[in-house]
């Protein structure tokens, strides 16, 4: 398996407010960046810190103004990610208020539920967010201190965020139940509402009408489809009439297409065989072509949009940095392989063989067919801005150094264990929501909330 392949990633733990917070059941992925980590926890400066105090209490447990502001900030900077328009702060500074006040609530449901997160689940999410920013934990640690973040306050978060993750995982548990019948459902529906993805198995016979021809003569070659198309309804052999009187390429082999999506066959052909059944008989029909007899052998359900995956099929040159070779020389080194690639010099093949620091040498660099998300983040985010046939700039990722080139691409039907398996997850997410959404209000009903003071973002 090569070394590029995606780690297991992180659930995320640190959300935004809840227009914009992440499913807190999905395998999602935490990348704490450092402007992730500055917008979650950052400290206020000397020139802005206040002084403390208390805005809300849930059940007795404090929510402080601090809080509030750092909450704010990190949604802010989300919003500012995702070039959001921002609503008046005062505003916001309440929604962040609420959602603090839903989880102090759903924490406490979760300590009185008997869930608790253990030290040894706080050092893996540690580990877990040090690894995907390339760094060791002391690292990780020191720089969490460098930008002025408090990493007792970062567990702390860490761990308030996990107790959330593991009620709500619990309530999903509990009341979320996905059937086989509710996946056959599922798929059925997606092919019901997607055109696009119908199949149909079709002959025709073609009678040319040339540009120059008089409108005479238009008259008796559309006598002699009419003449195919009675026969053909009469129970004739089609594929007889297609060998005998049609002008397309196809009637030597009986007039048939083949199976085709109807997004690869002509709108007059689709449209004119829409109401038929298997056996039905169409035509004739005029096409700037001339006349068709068109003959439904079968049709049949394809595999939805929903179910289709895009596949690359990519090589790279991977050089590994260490104190023998600095980060700018492999990338120095990568740059002349790949001019001496674009300029016909050596193939790309060659110089992976002979260069290249990882299993897929051997191969020449040929990383085979996959799927979208089998890749470490930046690897694919470079790897699927290429068109087949380009080559990428060198790419610093957490393995060294790559060169990468986008040889195909294809869109494949998944497998019918991949598409129940995708199924199932949609149809679970479909229904955790509303299920989360429901606890979550009956959790915060019950809870006794005494507000204080307005928040000072």
């Amino acid at each position: 398996m090569t070394e590029i392949a995606r780690p297991r990633s992180l659930p995320a733990l640190l959300c935004g407010l809840a227009l914009f917070a992440l499913n807190p059941v999905s395998a999602q992925s935490l990348r704490l960046s450092s402007e992730l980590a500055q917008a979650s926890i950052k400290q206020p400066s000397v020139a802005t810190r206040t002084v403390d105090y208390i805005v809300a209490l849930v059940n007795s447990e404090p929510v402080t103004n601090n809080d509030v502001r750092q909450r704010l900030m990190r949604v802010e900077q989300q919003y500012a990610q995702r070039g959001v328009a921002l609503p008046p702060r005062e505003e916001l500074a309440r929604l962040v208020l609420e959602q603090l006040v839903a989880e102090r609530a759903q924490q406490q449901e979760a300590k009185e539920l008997g869930l608790r997160v253990d030290e040894a689940s706080l050092a893996q999410a540690e580990q877990s967010i040090a690894a995907q920013n390339q760094l060791s934990v002391e690292e990780f640690r020191q720089r969490v201190a460098a930008e002025g973040l408090d990493i007792n306050r970062l567990r702390n978060e860490l761990r308030g965020q996990l107790l959330l993750q593991r009620v709500r995982e619990r309530e999903v548990e509990l009341r979320v139940k996905v059937s086989e019948s509710d996946i056959d459902a599922f798929i059925r529906e997606q092919g019901a509402n997607n055109p696009e993805a119908l199949e149909l198995s079709l002959a025709h016979v073609l009678v040319q009408v040339p540009d120059t021809a008089s409108a005479a003569r238009i008259g008796e070659l559309q006598a002699r489809a009419q003449s195919v198309a009675d026969r053909a309804r009469a129970g004739g052999d089609f594929a007889a009439l297609a060998r005998e009187f049609s002008d397309a390429p196809e009637g030597t082999s009986g007039g048939e297409f083949g199976w085709r999506p109807v997004s690869r066959l002509p709108e007059l052909f689709v449209e004119s065989t829409r109401s038929l059944t298997a056996g039905g008989i169409a035509g004739p029909v005029r096409s700037a072509a001339g006349f068709h007899v068109l003959k439904l052998i079968d049709k049949r359900q394809g595999v939805s949009p929903a179910f289709t995956v895009t596949q690359t099929r990519a090589r790279h040159i991977l050089l590994r940095t260490g104190p023998q070779l600095s980060q700018a020389d492999a990338v120095a080194r990568l740059n002349r392989y790949r001019q001496q690639v674009a300029s016909g010099q050596a193939s790309f093949e060659a110089l992976a063989r002979e260069h290249s620091q990882d299993g897929s040498a051997r191969q020449g660099g040929d990383l085979g067919w996959t799927n979208p998300g089998q890749f470490v983040p930046e690897f694919e985010e470079a790897m699927d801005k290429l068109r087949p046939g380009e080559m990428s700039p060198p790419l610093v990722s957490r393995f060294g150094v790559h060169l990468i080139r986008v040889d195909e691409r294809r869109d494949t039907a998944m497998s019918e264990r991949e598409q129940r398996e995708v199924a199932r997850a949609q149809l679970r997410d479909q229904k955790a929501q509303s299920v989360l959404q429901s606890w979550s209000q009956d959790v915060r009903a019950r809870a006794f909330v005494e507000y204080r003071e307005d928040p000072r973002p």
